[in-house]
């Protein structure tokens, strides 16, 4: 009896010990930790607190500092760790660019040119700013509007040939190419939404020739503004008008003329 309860004992000892080891085998195993998420390294950047619009005077408002990944900042930002007073540097000067909300502020985007207009700021060295009077019909019925590019024409009449023919005789030429509008009137940039308005004065950035040039156009006849496409008008250099100088520049080149019968005198 005693041995048959040994073995029933063993028989039960050695099934629980088999399903132990079943159970254990299909456990899952625990899983691994996470490995920690790699630290980004961030720098502090100046940046446009509201949008900058051309011609702006910046405040102490508009500009501030913004936590900006280290690996996405270029050489052109302006970091905290390298001028920690620029706030102060910036306060004053003017918006040469438009920078929009949240965008760094760079050194290009500005002019530092206290005292002086904003105009006289943002000309590049050597160039002059000159005006011209405009109408409807000399500048593109108003779609000429500040950072255009035009070329400029000039109408007058040819007195050499109304001698000799004894017909009134007007003549075109352009005498400057691909010139740069400053401002129209006294806007220089094209607010949105602004429907087109059509002012009385266009100033063009000029060469000191160029400049003399269209002073000695406006004594001989009707100064015009056409419109150049944006295609051409990549390069920022204006063409034409540096032949001569002073009292001396004269203007040559006819491209087109017109007649009509003059009147009995």
């Amino acid at each position: 009896m005693k041995a048959a309860r040994i073995v029933v004992l063993g028989v039960a000892l050695a099934a629980g010990g088999i399903a132990a080891f079943l159970v254990g085998g299909h456990r899952q195993p625990e899983p691994s930790k996470a490995a920690p998420a790699p630290t980004l390294e961030t720098v502090e950047i100046l940046v446009a607190k509201a949008n900058l619009s051309r011609g702006q005077v910046i405040t102490e408002n508009d500009i501030g500092w913004q936590i900006w990944p280290k690996a996405a900042a270029n050489s052109s930002f302006i970091l905290k760790t390298d001028r920690p007073d620029a706030i102060k540097q910036f306060v004053g000067a003017i918006v040469r660019e438009s920078v929009a909300s949240g965008e760094p502020v760079r050194d290009p985007a500005v002019v530092f040119a206290k005292g002086s207009g904003f105009l006289a700021a943002i000309l590049p060295h050597g160039m002059r700013a000159v005006s011209t009077d405009i109408s409807a019909e000399s500048a593109a019925g108003g779609f000429i509007l500040p950072d255009d590019h035009v070329d400029v024409v000039l109408t007058r009449r040819d007195r050499t040939a109304e001698k000799l023919t004894g017909v009134e005789k007007f003549i075109s030429e352009t005498i400057l190419r691909n010139v740069r509008v400053l401002a129209i009137d006294q806007q220089v940039q094209e607010k949105n939404g602004q429907k087109v308005v059509v002012g009385r004065t266009a100033t063009l950035e000029l060469t000191p020739l160029q400049a003399e040039t269209l002073a000695v156009a406006h004594q001989q006849g009707t100064i015009s503004l056409a419109l150049r496409s944006i295609l051409d008008s990549q390069s920022s250099i204006p063409e034409g008008g540096d032949e001569g100088a002073g009292a001396e520049t004269t203007i040559n080149t006819v491209r087109y003329g017109v007649s009509t019968q003059s009147r009995s005198r």
